[in-house]
């Protein structure tokens, strides 16, 4: 019989160990992908609203809200009380059994998605629910290929990883067949070489092209409305429309990911309400239950009937998680934080506008509602990486944590909770104006 060694110490850690005992045990106990930011990390130990603190105490105004999932804040006590009061009722059982969370949940989403859509499964992640909508297209088509957006990221999973594009996470050394990508609407960085708006949407007729010369027949285009860890990549407003009569024209549905865009974080309810288009099938996650893990894909009624055969996610639709999304819908509604996205996401983008004029190393400014992308760069529009490193790490020494993304990670990510004020961002503001004046300085 196989014996493991096992390292034995004396049981001496204090209530909250430090960042130095955590990156210790991260090291030991779990696998090398689990990365983190900094190069000074900080144990967080507890969350309020906009604001987490960490294991001494210390404050931090957090503008990434775990990548766009506590949108109605950190531990908000609306939500919490519900989710407590569920918990000491019923935690867990299964699907085969009949429980009325999940079903006031499903119905409370065909309400506020686009129509027609209707009927949603749901699972216990993004990657899971990309996975669903992907298979229930191909279902329903009886078609396998798929086309996607070569900065997209659509899961962590297998066949998830196959159809994300973007090549920081597409680690896969043996993807699946049947994916094709094509350029993305990305204006600044124009993968065509174009310019916007004489390019004629030349990303949008690409897609055209790779359906009319594909070997194989696609079943359906997967896009997030707004790549987040593509760079928070917002299409122009004729992208989605020009988009959806090609697919249209040739029977390939439209699945729309909204897993990082969904539930007020760029303005509106869903991202692609900005465009105005239908999907055939939506994707959700994050947000949806305010960081109790969740995941979903609805669609239409016709389309849901080609998914008969027996398919479950043991997760899905807990009591727990949908008590804590319908609880999270309500919160939303009630304090109207899509409407708030708006108006606060214009004025960060304002400021943030102010602060490029001072600061040659802010290329662009791009995003919609509290999804608001800034990348960095130096001459010649040269992804500033080194820097936007720079800029994270004095964010974070002076309270402030940030996201970032793009192809070559040089996009700070700014995605706070949606109930963050105007103080919070003038402050965060003020501090990035600091990094950048010291990172252009070259100290």
């Amino acid at each position: 019989m196989h014996t493991k060694d096992v390292i034995v110490k004396e049981n001496t850690t204090p209530h909250h160990a430090g960042p130095e005992e955590i990156v210790r045990k991260k090291e030991l106990y779990l696998i090398p992908c689990v990365y983190h930011f900094y190069k000074r990390p900080v144990q967080i130990v507890r969350g309020e609203m906009q604001y987490l603190y960490d294991h001494v105490g210390r404050r931090y105004l957090d503008f990434y809200a775990g990548v766009s999932v506590v949108n109605a804040g950190h531990c908000n006590t609306e939500i919490t009380e519900k989710v407590i009061r569920q918990l000491r009722t019923l935690q867990h059982t299964t699907s085969i059994y009949l429980t009325q969370p999940v079903v006031d949940l499903a119905e409370r989403l065909s309400g506020i998605t686009p129509a027609p859509l209707q009927k949603t499964f749901f699972c216990a992640s993004g990657s899971e629910a990309n996975e669903g909508a992907v298979l229930l297209a191909q279902l329903f088509t009886k078609r396998s290929a798929l086309l996607a957006l070569s900065t997209g990221l659509h899961g962590h999973t297998k066949h998830a990883l196959s159809f994300t594009g973007l090549p920081f996470w597409r680690i896969d050394p043996s993807p699946i067949d049947g994916v094709t990508f094509v350029p993305a609407p990305y204006c600044y960085r124009c993968p065509l070489g174009r310019v916007y708006p004489s390019c004629d949407l030349e990303c949008a007729r690409e897609v055209g092209k790779a359906i009319a010369k594909g070997t194989s027949e696609f079943a359906a285009f997967i896009a997030e409305p707004v790549q987040g860890n593509g760079g928070i990549i917002v299409p122009p407003k004729e992208y989605f429309p020009r988009l959806k009569e090609i697919l249209d024209r040739y029977g390939i549905l439209l699945i729309v990911d909204e897993a990082q865009t969904g539930f007020g974080r760029t303005g509106k309810m869903f991202a692609i309400e900005h465009w105005g288009v239908e999907p055939d099938i939506m994707s959700l996650a994050k947000a949806l239950a305010n960081g109790i893990p969740i995941g979903a894909f609805i669609t239409r009624a016709d389309l849901a009937s080609a998914l008969s055969l027996p398919y479950a996610s043991t997760w899905g639709g807990n009591p727990v998680a949908a008590t804590s999304a319908l609880a999270t819908l309500d919160y939303m509604e009630k304090h109207a934080l899509a409407e708030r996205a708006q108006r606060m996401g214009l004025y960060l983008k304002t400021g943030l506008t102010e602060l490029s004029h001072r600061h040659n190393m802010i290329g662009d400014v791009r995003g919609l509602g509290l999804m608001v992308g800034v990348e960095l760069v130096k001459q010649d529009k040269i992804p500033a990486q080194d820097e936007t490193t720079f800029v994270l790490e004095y964010l974070k020494d002076r309270g402030v944590l940030a996201g970032r993304a793009g192809l070559q990670r040089n996009v700070l990510a700014l995605q706070p909770p949606l109930v963050i004020t105007r103080d919070d961002i003038d402050e965060m503001l003020d501090h990035l104006g600091g990094a950048l004046q010291e990172a252009e300085s070259g100290r």
